[in-house]
């Protein structure tokens, strides 16, 4: 095997390893459901816009004939359909978790009936789907924004995870360099925040260490 196609071996890996250990993050909720019986301090909006954002990857992959893509986001969409099932089944307010998720599984529907009736060129399809794909990407690394100041200003990271934080950052570089190899703007770019915001939670966490939100607690009471 040639020195490049090794790297791609290596890089395609990687890719798949990472990301999947982003995914299974989402264990620890799934445990804590099952041990409590509760939904009690888990957001269930993750886990949906991150299924939508799977089965959007999914679908640009198969287009694509992507073999990394499709193996990430299909391993990716069981998994956070699982999260999703789980918290239904635990969460006191049934209805208004499967109004979210009918709200957004519509979306989805009329995205596909969009993008594979309405759009007959393959390649235009791609480019297109690719865009949506890239913009919920960036969407969803941009919305804890307001969290991250949170943390600032309350000089705590307790509302941090440290191996989300990890998994995410080494995530984010790995499809960055995968679609910079690919020469795919689509799969690069909107993996840039990611990097940008793995970096921000890491400075958090040193400014911020556990053991300081300790002390800054007892401080306060």
């Amino acid at each position: 095997m040639e020195a490049g196609g090794v790297a791609d071996s290596f890089l395609s890996s990687a890719c798949v390893l990472f990301t999947l250990g982003m995914f299974s993050t989402g264990l620890s909720d799934l445990r804590h459901m099952q041990r409590t019986r509760s939904v009690d301090n888990i957001q269930f909006l993750p886990f949906l816009t991150t299924d939508v954002n799977n089965l959007g990857w999914l679908s640009y992959g198969v287009l694509k004939g992507d073999g990394t893509l499709i193996i990430v986001n299909t391993v990716g969409a069981v998994l956070q359909t699982l999260y999703i099932l789980a918290y239904l089944h635990y969460s006191p307010q049934k209805h208004a978790v499967l109004l979210q998720t009918a709200t957004l599984l519509a979306v989805l529907l009329l995205g596909y009936g969009y993008f594979w009736l309405l759009v007959p060129d393959l390649e235009t399809r791609l480019q297109q789907l690719g865009l949506f794909c890239s913009v919920f990407t960036i969407s969803m690394y941009l919305s804890p924004l307001a969290d991250l100041a949170k943390i600032i200003q309350t000089k705590s990271t307790q509302r941090l995870s440290f191996s989300l934080t990890i998994a995410t950052l080494l995530s984010s570089t790995s499809w960055s360099i995968y679609g910079f190899r690919l020469r795919d703007p689509y799969i690069t770019v909107p993996n840039l925040p990611g990097i940008l915001t793995g970096f921000i939670r890491l400075m958090l966490f040193y400014k911020y260490p556990p053991e300081q939100d300790t002390k800054y607690r007892l401080l306060q009471t």
